[in-house]
């Protein structure tokens, strides 16, 4: 097991190609023990069970058993490997977690710029957002999507945390005087005019985390094309529905 573990420590030090010290055998150590690390865990626990037995019976029978101080330094090679292992293993676990939370908020970001980019398409075509908060996925799948890439990312949406909202602005009108001399004719309007459609212009859209072991499952929140974390206070989260 020592034998092995060496020579991957050597292979690793000759793949990354790096100049020799301290640092480099560290960082050769680790990557040769995420290699091994299950093929050590079941080997070491056969190793250390056959290693003790041995050394127990020796240990029980001096006079008629020789080899007592071989099958210590063996027992203790195990031990070594396994605590060499482990170690290694143990110091890059915190950078592996955040080069996995890493991981899962670009991907997040990711879908969540792919669908900021069908909103604007879909308001390029229609001339606002979808009105529908529960149907806004539907309308989103009419948009053309060649490479799949919008279809892909309205798996990973909330479908009830889609809040569309709009800006109005309104001001009394200024009537101008009638000239002089001008009569006055009133049109024959409709008695139940039509209200005029609203454009929807802004959006707060709710993107879950995809859920991975050993990682925080918070939620994002898209604004307007902006992505922000759901703590994050300048997000008003009372303006999206979280069950």
């Amino acid at each position: 097991m020592f034998a092995t573990f060496v020579g991957l420590l050597i292979a690793a030090l000759i793949e990354n190609k790096s100049t020799f010290g301290f640092w480099t055998i560290v960082t050769a150590g680790e990557i040769a023990a995420w290699r091994v690390k299950w093929e050590v865990l079941c080997t070491s626990v056969i190793a250390v069970w056959v290693a003790a037995r041995i050394v127990r019976s020796i240990s029980r029978n001096p006079s008629r058993y020789i080899g007592l101080r071989p099958a210590q330094i063996g027992l203790a090679g195990v031990l070594s490997v396994m605590f060499l292992v482990a170690a290694l293993i143990g110091i890059t676990v915190p950078e592996r977690l955040r080069q996995r939370e890493d991981s899962i908020e670009a991907a997040t970001k990711a879908r969540g710029y792919t669908i900021s980019r069908a909103l604007l398409e879909y308001r390029e075509l229609h001339g606002t957002l979808p009105t529908d908060r529960d149907k806004y996925v539907e309308a989103l799948r009419t948009l053309p999507d060649a490479d799949g890439s919008i279809a892909e990312a309205l798996r990973y949406v909330d479908p009830n945390g889609y809040v569309p909202t709009t800006n109005l602005a309104s001001a009394p009108a200024k009537s101008k005087p009638p000239a002089r001399g001008v009569a006055l004719r009133y049109g024959n309007a409709p008695s139940n005019p039509e209200p005029s459609a609203v454009s929807f212009t802004s959006y707060d859209l709710r993107l879950p985390s995809e859920h991975r072991w050993f990682a925080s499952d918070e939620y994002y929140i898209m604004r307007d094309g902006q992505i922000f974390k759901a703590s994050d206070p300048k997000v008003r989260l009372s303006s999206v529905r979280i069950p």
